[in-house]
């Protein structure tokens, strides 16, 4: 018989095809790859861009993605892997890193943007909207799987300091103990970066690469501070005095908060959190050096033009022959 006094946990299965277990993390993922696909491709008829040139990159972009996402995680945990290498195509069994998936994604993205004849950041622009909305849905997988969690709170501060609904609170139940339910924490967060984004991309000052460059600025701020939170990060043993600085930076957050625990066997630095602040600082260099130097004089708002335009000149116009541009009108 239930016991009553346990809460009413979601069942991770959706619903099943026979031996075939849908889950609803798969089905959450699928979601955030279409609205980030949609919007991706709404913002591409602005600058006369084929809606085909996103599905494709999105068909490219999904399984480089989980790739580096597995290999980020892999390499980082590599002694739990080295004596069975196998295990490493196990991604069944969990074990995915969002930065890692951002690497492969991008790393494909160069290469098929310089295919197709575009510049690198002028499409990254177009898709960084996309990435931060796939970010705030996709931790709703995390959530429905009871993982990604923060340390140990009470029950009252989720109930009544959060006033979070039943649903949440008994989720972050985890074998009778209830956590941060960090999955929100960052959820939120993009979903005010995603706004701001939206707002952004709308601003003449706005120059090319800047608005992924704010994605990488927003979404790392947010990181920092949630993943010290969180009691699964991938850790290494880093030199006492980053992990001092580490715990400096995030040490207003104590007013409220109490970092999660870190297994000392892992390490003493969050790798998370130190990417995280690599990408805030590399982000704002980025911008500051490209203004200064005047190397951005190129605005998001201008046309986007494909190289390939003369390819298609040369074949006679065939718009079949490749996904060239025509120049928008800026407003």
């Amino acid at each position: 018989m239930q016991n009553m006094n346990l809460p009413l946990l979601i069942n991770p299965v959706a619903f099943s095809l026979g031996s075939l277990e849908v889950r609803w993390y798969g089905i959450i993922l699928g979601t955030a790859a279409l609205v980030g696909l949609l919007l991706a491709v709404q913002e591409g008829k602005r600058f006369k861009i084929n809606p085909d040139f996103f599905m494709d990159l999105l068909l490219l972009g999904v399984p480089s993605a989980i790739i580096g996402a597995r290999l980020y995680y892999v390499g980082f945990m590599w002694n739990d892997y080295k004596d069975r290498p196998l295990d490493i195509f196990k991604i069944w069994e969990g074990g995915i890193a969002i930065y890692g998936a951002l690497i492969g994604a991008f790393i494909c993205g160069f290469f098929y943007f310089r295919y197709k004849g575009y510049r690198f950041w002028r499409i990254a622009d177009i898709c960084a909207p996309s990435l931060i909305a796939g970010q705030l849905i996709g931790r709703w997988g995390n959530f429905m799987n009871q993982e990604a969690y923060g340390g140990e709170v009470s029950e009252h501060f989720l109930r009544h300091t959060l006033h979070l609904p039943d649903f949440i609170v008994n989720q972050m139940n985890v074998e009778g103990v209830y956590h941060h339910p960090t999955f929100l924490y960052e959820s939120l967060w993009n979903l005010v970066g995603l706004i701001i984004l939206l707002v952004l991309r709308r601003q003449r000052f706005l120059r090319a690469g800047e608005l992924v460059a704010s994605y990488f600025i927003w979404y790392s701020i947010g990181r920092f501070f949630i993943e010290a939170l969180r009691t699964d990060s991938l850790a290494y043993q880093g030199p006492d005095w980053l992990a001092s600085l580490m715990d400096a930076l995030w040490s207003p957050m104590t007013i409220v908060f109490e970092q999660g625990y870190l297994d000392p066997v892992y390490g003493n630095i969050r790798i998370s959190q130190l990417l995280a602040l690599l990408l805030v600082i590399a982000a704002i260099v980025f911008i500051v050096i490209r203004r200064v130097n005047g190397w951005a004089s190129e605005r998001y708002l201008d046309p986007i033009v494909s190289t390939r335009q003369n390819v298609n000149d040369a074949n006679g116009g065939n718009p079949a022959n490749t996904s060239a541009d025509v120049p928008a009108k800026t407003e």
